[in-house]
Protein backbone atom coordinates (compact mmCIF):
# COMPACT_ATOMS: atom_id res chain seq x y z
CA UNK A 1 0.00 0.00 0.00
CA UNK A 2 0.90 3.68 -0.78
CA UNK A 3 2.03 5.50 2.04
CA UNK A 4 -0.53 7.74 2.45
CA UNK A 5 1.74 11.02 3.08
CA UNK A 6 2.73 11.24 -0.24
CA UNK A 7 -1.04 11.92 -1.81
CA UNK A 8 -0.39 15.51 -0.15
CA UNK A 9 2.66 16.19 -1.89
CA UNK A 10 1.19 14.78 -5.59
CA UNK A 11 -1.92 16.86 -5.19
CA UNK A 12 -0.01 19.83 -4.56
CA UNK A 13 2.24 18.95 -8.00
CA UNK A 14 -0.87 18.28 -9.76
CA UNK A 15 -2.11 21.69 -8.85
CA UNK A 16 1.21 23.08 -10.43
CA UNK A 17 1.61 21.00 -12.92
CA UNK A 18 -1.87 22.29 -14.56
CA UNK A 19 -0.68 25.85 -13.35
CA UNK A 20 2.28 25.45 -15.26
CA UNK A 21 0.74 24.27 -18.52
CA UNK A 22 -1.99 26.98 -18.56
CA UNK A 23 0.25 30.00 -17.33
CA UNK A 24 3.76 28.95 -17.10
CA UNK A 25 3.67 30.06 -13.69
CA UNK A 26 3.97 28.31 -10.51
CA UNK A 27 1.86 29.86 -7.38
CA UNK A 28 4.17 30.28 -4.52
CA UNK A 29 1.90 29.39 -2.07
CA UNK A 30 1.83 25.62 -3.54
CA UNK A 31 5.71 26.01 -2.32
CA UNK A 32 4.89 26.93 0.66
CA UNK A 33 1.79 24.57 1.29
CA UNK A 34 4.61 21.71 0.75
CA UNK A 35 6.55 23.58 3.35
CA UNK A 36 3.75 23.27 6.07
CA UNK A 37 2.50 20.30 4.92
CA UNK A 38 5.88 18.41 5.98
CA UNK A 39 6.43 20.35 9.30
CA UNK A 40 3.14 19.30 10.32
CA UNK A 41 3.34 16.03 8.93
CA UNK A 42 6.41 15.48 10.71
CA UNK A 43 4.73 17.28 13.88
CA UNK A 44 2.02 14.76 14.07
CA UNK A 45 4.51 11.88 13.54
CA UNK A 46 2.89 11.11 10.04
CA UNK A 47 6.25 11.45 8.41
CA UNK A 48 8.89 8.98 10.28
CA UNK A 49 12.00 10.60 8.85
CA UNK A 50 14.59 12.25 11.61
CA UNK A 51 13.95 15.95 11.09
CA UNK A 52 18.08 15.83 9.75
CA UNK A 53 16.32 13.91 6.80
CA UNK A 54 14.29 16.75 6.01
CA UNK A 55 16.71 19.26 6.36
CA UNK A 56 19.06 17.41 4.14
CA UNK A 57 16.29 16.65 1.29
CA UNK A 58 15.68 20.68 1.48
CA UNK A 59 19.82 21.09 1.38
CA UNK A 60 19.98 18.73 -1.97
CA UNK A 61 16.77 20.34 -3.22
CA UNK A 62 18.59 24.10 -3.24
CA UNK A 63 22.05 22.39 -4.14
CA UNK A 64 20.68 20.58 -7.12
CA UNK A 65 18.67 23.57 -8.61
CA UNK A 66 20.11 26.27 -7.28
CA UNK A 67 22.78 25.95 -10.30
CA UNK A 68 20.35 25.04 -12.89
CA UNK A 69 18.58 28.37 -12.42
CA UNK A 70 21.21 30.15 -12.33
CA UNK A 71 22.15 28.75 -16.32
CA UNK A 72 18.48 29.51 -17.47
CA UNK A 73 17.92 25.52 -16.89
CA UNK A 74 14.73 25.91 -14.16
CA UNK A 75 12.61 28.89 -13.57
CA UNK A 76 12.31 30.08 -10.09
CA UNK A 77 8.83 28.46 -9.21
CA UNK A 78 10.50 25.05 -10.26
CA UNK A 79 13.68 25.31 -8.18
CA UNK A 80 11.06 26.42 -4.84
CA UNK A 81 8.42 23.52 -5.95
CA UNK A 82 11.48 21.16 -5.86
CA UNK A 83 13.23 22.42 -2.88
CA UNK A 84 9.96 22.23 -0.68
CA UNK A 85 9.53 18.73 -1.83
CA UNK A 86 12.71 18.04 -0.61
CA UNK A 87 12.18 18.79 2.87
CA UNK A 88 9.04 16.60 2.52
CA UNK A 89 10.88 13.79 0.96
CA UNK A 90 13.81 13.74 2.36
CA UNK A 91 17.21 13.04 0.55
CA UNK A 92 16.46 9.53 -0.63
CA UNK A 93 13.04 10.38 -1.76
CA UNK A 94 14.01 13.54 -3.59
CA UNK A 95 17.19 11.74 -5.02
CA UNK A 96 14.96 8.86 -6.80
CA UNK A 97 12.38 12.19 -7.93
CA UNK A 98 15.07 13.99 -9.04
CA UNK A 99 16.41 10.90 -11.45
CA UNK A 100 13.32 10.22 -12.49
CA UNK A 101 12.04 14.09 -13.13
CA UNK A 102 15.65 14.15 -15.64
CA UNK A 103 14.93 11.05 -17.47
CA UNK A 104 11.37 12.52 -18.15
CA UNK A 105 12.64 16.35 -18.57
CA UNK A 106 14.60 14.47 -21.33
CA UNK A 107 12.17 13.54 -22.87
CA UNK A 108 10.08 16.92 -22.70
CA UNK A 109 12.90 18.70 -23.87
CA UNK A 110 13.01 16.46 -27.23
CA UNK A 111 9.44 16.93 -27.39
CA UNK A 112 10.04 20.62 -27.21
CA UNK A 113 13.07 20.82 -30.02
CA UNK A 114 10.44 18.22 -32.19
CA UNK A 115 7.90 21.10 -32.16
CA UNK A 116 10.48 23.64 -32.45
CA UNK A 117 9.76 25.17 -28.69
CA UNK A 118 12.85 26.70 -26.62
CA UNK A 119 10.34 27.07 -23.58
CA UNK A 120 8.59 24.00 -22.01
CA UNK A 121 6.62 23.30 -18.72
CA UNK A 122 8.70 21.53 -16.58
CA UNK A 123 6.48 20.18 -13.52
CA UNK A 124 5.05 17.66 -15.33
CA UNK A 125 8.65 16.04 -15.31
CA UNK A 126 8.68 16.58 -11.39
CA UNK A 127 5.18 15.08 -10.61
CA UNK A 128 6.51 12.16 -12.86
CA UNK A 129 9.33 11.98 -10.45
CA UNK A 130 7.54 12.10 -7.38
CA UNK A 131 5.02 9.22 -9.14
CA UNK A 132 8.24 7.08 -9.77
CA UNK A 133 9.41 7.47 -5.85
CA UNK A 134 5.88 6.62 -4.55
CA UNK A 135 5.71 3.55 -6.69
CA UNK A 136 8.96 2.78 -5.70
CA UNK A 137 8.01 2.45 -2.18
CA UNK A 138 4.89 0.82 -2.84
CA UNK A 139 6.70 -1.86 -5.03
CA UNK A 140 9.55 -2.27 -2.82
CA UNK A 141 7.54 -2.12 0.65
CA UNK A 142 10.20 0.32 2.13
CA UNK A 143 9.79 3.89 4.15
CA UNK A 144 11.55 6.14 1.24
CA UNK A 145 9.62 9.15 2.08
Amino acid sequence: MVDWTILVPLGVLLIATICDLRTREIPDSLSIVLLAWGLIAKLAGWITLPWAALLLGLALGLVVTIPLFWVGGLGGGDVKLITALGWVMGPVGLGITLLAMAIAGGALALLALMRGQKDYAYVPAILFGAVVCGLCEWICQVDLV
